[in-house]
């Protein structure tokens, strides 16, 4: 299983990134040893993620999201 994620960042700034196991990466996010975006923005909480069957899925909905404007996300993450 892969997901697709979105964190909250301490300065309300919003990251996308992709996985195989959610809880370990959002672990590893708030050590400081996740992505460089946010060693500097935590702590990180999730706040929406997605289930795929494959990376390649996986991918192709992260680059998507990450192509929306921050407005658009939160829409995501409302439900709307």
């Amino acid at each position: 299983m892969y997901y697709v994620y979105i964190l909250k960042c301490n300065d309300n700034t919003l990251y996308t990134g992709y996985t195989n196991s959610i809880e370990k990466r959002i672990m590893t996010h708030n050590s400081g040893k996740g992505s460089k975006y946010t060693r500097g923005r935590l702590p990180v909480t999730l706040c929406y993620y997605e289930e795929y069957d494959n990376k390649v899925d996986a991918c192709k909905r992260e680059y998507q999201i990450k192509q929306l404007k921050k407005e658009k996300k939160l829409e995501l993450i409302k439900g709307e």
